[in-house]
C-alpha cells in the first residue's frame, strides 16, 4: 500500500488478545473472569477482532477457550478471529477444528514465556510452507510472525503467507529513549519492504495507549494491531468498554488529517 493509498484504506483493525484474562481466571477455579464475556464486551465496544495464543501448557488460553470463542464469533460476522502459535506444536489442531479467520504463525519454544523473535529464511521456509498452504485451504488468512528486517519480507511472500506481523517489542522499547525514531524508521522500512513483496501488515507486542498512534503515523499499511497485555491492564483500571474505545481513539488519531 503507497502512503497516498492509505489515506482512502479504513483506519488499522483493533483485535484484541485475551490471553492474560485466561491467566488470571486460571489462578482459581471458579471460572472469572470470564475469557467469552470479555470478548464480547470488546466487540460490543468497538473491537475489530479477537486474537487468542493457546500455548501446549495451556498456562492461559484452554482449548475450551478456543472453541467457546469461535462459537460466539459466528453472532459477530463483520468481526474476525485470530489464532496464533507455533504450527509445529498444538496450533494446526484448532485451525483444523475452528477455522478461524487468521492464523498467525510463531516460532515459540514450548515453555517460552512470551514471544520474542520472528521466523527466519531460508531456514524455516521449507517447513513453514506445507502448512501455511493447509491452513489457507482450510479458509484462513496466514500471518507470519517476523522482526522488522526488510531482507526478510520477500521469503515470507515466497513461503505463500498473505500477511506478516511485524514484532514490535523492540520499538515499545524504545519509546522513551533517544532510539524511538530509529526503530521508527526501521519499521517503516520493513513495512514497505513487505508491501513491494506483495504481503499485508499486521503488528503486534507490547503496543499500548502511549506509542501506538505513534506508529501508525509513521509505518505505511498496517491493517490489524493485535494488543494483548496493556489492553487487559489498562482494562483493570479502566474497564473493557472505556479501554477499547481509548485504543480505537489512537487508531483513529494517527490517521486524521
Amino acid at each position: 500500500m503507497t502512503e497516498a493509498s492509505r489515506s482512502l484504506h479504513q483506519p488499522t483493525a483493533l483485535s484484541v488478545n485475551l490471553n492474560k484474562v485466561a491467566l488470571v481466571r486460571n489462578t482459581r477455579h471458579l471460572g472469572i473472569p470470564s475469557v467469552t464475556r470479555a470478548a464480547t464486551l470488546c466487540l460490543q465496544a468497538g473491537a475489530r477482532g479477537i486474537t487468542v495464543h493457546p500455548r501446549p501448557d495451556e498456562r492461559h488460553i484452554r482449548a475450551h477457550d478456543v472453541r467457546e470463542l469461535a462459537a460466539l464469533l459466528k453472532d459477530w460476522p463483520d468481526r474476525e478471529y485470530n489464532i496464533e502459535g507455533n504450527p509445529f506444536h498444538n496450533l494446526m489442531g484448532f485451525v483444523r477444528e475452528v477455522r478461524p479467520h487468521q492464523v498467525t504463525f510463531v516460532p515459540d519454544s514450548e515453555g517460552q514465556f512470551t514471544s520474542d523473535h520472528g521466523w527466519r529464511f531460508p531456514a524455516d521456509a521449507e517447513r513453514l510452507r506445507p502448512l501455511v498452504a493447509e491452513a489457507q485451504a482450510l479458509g484462513a488468512r496466514v500471518s507470519l510472525f517476523m522482526d522488522a528486517e526488510p531482507g526478510q519480507m520477500a521469503a515470507a511472500r515466497a513461503v505463500g503467507a498473505d500477511r506478516v506481523e511485524l514484532y514490535t517489542e523492540p520499538y515499545a522499547a524504545a519509546w522513551n529513549t533517544p532510539e524511538r525514531n530509529v526503530q521508527l524508521q526501521r519499521f517503516k522500512t520493513a513495512a514497505q519492504a513487505a508491501t513491494q513483496a506483495g504481503l499485508e501488515i499486521n503488528a503486534g507486542h507490547d503496543l499500548n495507549r502511549d506509542n501506538l498512534t505513534a506508529f501508525l503515523r509513521t509505518v505505511p499499511g498496517v491493517l490489524e494491531v493485535s494488543i494483548g497485555h496493556a489492553l487487559i491492564a489498562d482494562a483493570l483500571e479502566l474497564g473493557y468498554a472505556a479501554t477499547v474505545a481509548s485504543y480505537n481513539r489512537c487508531i483513529d488519531d494517527a490517521f486524521a488529517p
